[in-house]
């Protein structure tokens, strides 16, 4: 009796499992699960295979059976190929981020006002795919130009793995058109850059008060989606790695204060993301992204309606859509195949 009462003790004083580290190990067993499944799968489809090579040339077996099991044998095949893999894409390493919501970020680059109309196109893009997805689309600021374009727009994107389907878009956008401000009719190239942040949970960054300077100031110009005379934008600066993140969308102080902090914690999350995996492997680093904006990833040529993917050699004779959120889908498809094409190569060289 002594000895159990003992035991009890010393499970009570033992530290309790965190939730976050529950749900963490938990999904590391969800994951070895899925790949004990596809192993037993494999070996139960070859003996399958097996059988059927010994049925399909053994003699002694009545013809319709041989017969029946050449014209099998070659779908079996298929379907060990197909579990192969899925079993080589349950090994390859994940971006823990996938499943994350996510922040967008356009801004205007080089082009003038064409470039923040372009901006304003893509921000507006991402909302509507965003729609027929159905995921939560929540303007977080919009700092507008002379002529209504974006000079930079911010959202706050939320649903099942938006950052893992999102991520594809970060870089920088060229744009080949006329602007509307060309009397001569002439094609102007204009850019704009995309940067897609996975937004960070509560265990994820801890922000201290004393690291923060809080100003408040009044809401103006043509940035702000609620124009107002009262204090209630907000400007939040993170005093150890300087950045500054100022929101002046909403009417209450409070609401700009929740939206600035809830940035900032994605582009510290997404700091230290990119501190961690810096040393590590070219197959992680591109997983995640290496965060260099400056390089073009897609054209858009109105003209000629297309819209070229230069990272996958895509190109796609359907602007409009595109620009109203159909077909990114055949991008980003494109583009997680040749990453999982990538990663098996670097993944089967080094096994």
């Amino acid at each position: 009796m002594g000895h159990v009462l003992r035991r009890q003790l010393e499970m009570l004083r033992q530290p309790a499992v965190m939730p976050e580290e529950f749900a963490r190990a938990n999904k590391e067993f969800k994951k070895l699960e899925d790949c004990i499944s596809l192993i037993k799968n494999l070996r139960v489809k070859k003996k399958e295979i097996d059988g059927l090579r010994v049925m399909a040339s053994d003699s002694l077996e009545e013809k319709e059976m041989r017969d029946l099991a050449v014209a099998e044998l070659p779908v079996m095949l298929e379907e060990e190929r197909n579990l192969q893999y899925k079993l080589l894409q349950c090994l390859l390493p994940k971006d823990d981020a996938d499943g994350r919501d996510c922040i967008l970020e356009v801004r205007a680059g080089t082009g003038g006002e064409e470039a923040s109309l372009f901006a304003m196109d893509l921000f507006k893009m991402y909302e509507r795919y965003a729609q027929k997805r159905r995921w939560k689309f929540e303007v977080v600021d919009v700092t507008e130009s002379d002529l209504r374009g974006y000079k930079e727009a911010c959202a706050a994107i939320s649903g099942a793995g938006v950052y893992g389907k999102l991520k594809f878009e970060s870089g920088v956008h060229r744009v080949q058109r006329i602007p509307v401000t060309e009397k001569a009719g002439r094609i102007h190239t204009s850019a704009a850059s995309v940067a897609i942040l996975p937004q960070a949970d509560d265990v994820d960054v801890k922000l201290r008060h004393e690291d923060l300077r809080i100003d408040t100031f009044r809401s103006g110009g043509a940035g702000g989606q609620s124009v107002n005379t009262t204090s209630s934008a907000v400007r939040v600066t993170h005093i150890p790695t300087g950045i500054v993140i100022s929101i002046q969308d909403e009417r209450s102080q409070h609401q700009n204060k929740a939206k600035a902090l809830k940035v900032l914690c994605a582009k510290l999350y997404e700091r230290e993301r990119q501190r961690l995996h810096a040393s590590r492997s070219k197959l992680r680093s591109d997983q995640i992204g290496s965060g260099d904006r400056s390089e073009r990833i897609r054209t858009y040529n109105f003209p000629q309606g297309r819209v070229t993917d230069h990272r996958v050699g895509i190109t796609l004779h359907s602007i409009e859509d595109i620009m109203l959120g159909e077909g990114l889908d055949d991008f980003v498809d494109a583009l997680v195949l040749k990453l999982e094409m990538d990663a098996i190569a670097s993944f089967t060289d080094t096994s």
